[in-house]
């Protein structure tokens, strides 16, 4: 007879309390990697899906400590452009500042305003020598598009400058002492190196929860294919400085993941990249043996989709961190749970099970920051989400081959209830795991890992888990 493993998920468990040395949840430090070199404040990462993470989801989850995955299911050029909005946000210093020609007029400007979400940009010449400076002030009045902007720039004799490699102390003392808000950085030859702002000089020094690289930039992960021009996206987001690359494939155990991890830590072997997903240990093996620096685990627990009733393959969540989480601890590489999360508890669940991060989808689709309108719909107010493998998913792909009768969904298109900002989200969840570390004894997430046990409960248990016998107002 064959002998069939039972396997479970967030509901079927609870953790058991323990003696506690924390009077309070503020004490709990919540800070984990989400790669093998990228850490995070809060363990929270925001889905690679077009109806969640695009530039401003990836925003406000960095801003808040966690991370935002750009989808693909768009061009090249635009979800590098996203990339680039997310590290533009908030920076020391500007490595790469937006430029106009003195030979533009205030039409073109108006379009890179648009394009770039810029307001203010250095004014050069062909050679990248400073000119001079176009600020909202110098074109709020202007009425004729045709002006050129060497007509309306503030020129470079009336700027105040510094060279390349001024350090943060010394930018802010000019800042202050000249009353500007941007200080162009130039070297001997008066070509532009750089520009300071003090908007982001005051969001990097005042915000120390957000998630932010070594130059004081947000930290923002983009979704990669496995097949076609793949190595021509992962150029173009690297080129982006993108932190983190993370493989989107359904079956991540395979021989075409397999080939193409290798093929991007062979190009780019710096480069941040997950790998996934899987549900088993051997799944989990073969990718770190390849060379990803993470593993995202989750196969058919997403709340839209539907690959375990579409193919009969799949591992209940939590048994699938478990499994995972062996190969995982063993050589040291951070686990991604992805999927699954309904309620703070579920979040609590999954790291102690073995997870360092977890990734949102349906809960973070209805904020404000997931891309599409607010609909009404029978006096209420939805957004729309879809699975990455559902049919209007699949044949709005950039590189779409398939037609109507080749493709077989797996995953649904559904309306979720408008949620406000995500921070409200972010908040109800991070409350959750703060409270739930102080029953576990527990002051960052390792020992929360470290003091978990884990009881099965019945139907009855579970139903007693939730509010009952009450009639709700």
């Amino acid at each position: 007879m064959i002998n069939i493993p039972q396997a479970l998920t967030y509901d079927d468990v609870l953790l058991v309390p323990k003696k506690s040395t924390i009077s309070s949840r503020s004490q709990v430090n919540t800070t984990t990697k989400i790669s093998r070199n990228l850490g995070l404040k809060i363990p929270l990462v925001s889905a690679n899906m077009d109806t969640v993470t695009e530039s401003q989801m990836a925003i406000a989850m960095a801003l808040s400590g966690g991370l935002g995955v750009i989808h693909r299911f768009c061009d090249v050029t635009r979800q590098a452009r996203e990339v680039a909005r997310v590290k533009r946000k908030q920076n020391i210093v500007i490595d790469h500042p937006f430029t106009v020609s003195p030979e533009e007029n205030l039409a073109a400007v108006k379009a890179k305003i648009i394009e770039h979400n810029c307001k203010s940009f250095l004014v050069s010449d062909r050679e990248n020598n400073l000119l001079g400076i176009l600020t909202n002030r110098d074109i709020k009045f202007v009425k004729d598009e045709q002006t050129l902007v060497r007509d309306m720039m503030t020129a470079k004799e009336k700027l105040i400058t510094a060279r390349d490699g001024i350090s943060p102390e010394a930018a802010k003392e000019l800042l202050t002492k000249h009353k500007i808000e941007k200080l162009p950085l130039v070297d001997e030859n008066f070509k532009i190196k750089g520009l300071i702002t003090a908007a982001d000089f005051l969001n990097h020094f005042n915000n120390n929860q957000a998630a932010k690289d070594n130059k004081g930039r947000l930290l923002v992960g983009a979704a990669i294919g496995v097949r076609g021009d793949y190595m021509e996206r992962v150029d173009a987001l690297v080129k982006a400085e993108v932190d983190l690359l993370v493989l989107d494939i359904a079956h991540g155990h395979s021989e075409i993941a397999i080939k193409a991890i290798k093929e991007i830590k062979t190009k780019y072997p710096q480069m941040e990249l997950v790998g996934g997903n899987v549900a088993t240990r051997e799944g989990a093996e073969d990718l770190i043996q390849a060379g990803v620096d993470a593993i995202k685990v989750g196969i058919g627990s997403g709340s839209i989709c539907t690959t375990r009733t579409t193919t009969g393959f799949g591992v209940p969540q939590l048994t699938a961190i478990m499994n995972a989480s062996q190969s995982c601890r063993k050589h040291n590489i951070p686990l991604i749970a992805d999927s699954g999360i309904r309620k703070p508890a579920d979040i609590v669940k999954a790291l102690a099970a073995g997870a360092d991060t977890v990734m949102i989808g349906g809960q973070f689709a209805g904020t404000d920051e997931a891309p599409g309108p607010i609909i009404t719909y029978q006096g209420r107010r939805y957004k729309i989400s879809r699975g990455m493998a559902s049919l209007t998913a699949a044949l709005s792909r950039p590189d779409a081959k398939e037609n109507l009768s080749q493709i077989t969904p797996e995953g649904i298109e559904a309306r979720v209830p408008y949620r406000g900002p995500v921070q409200n989200i972010i908040d109800l969840f991070m409350g959750g795991l703060r409270s739930g570390m102080s029953y576990g004894n527990a002051q960052t997430i390792a020992e929360l890992r470290e003091h978990a046990e884990f009881i099965q409960i019945t139907a009855a248990g579970s139903i007693e888990s939730g509010s009952h016998d009450n009639e709700l107002l």
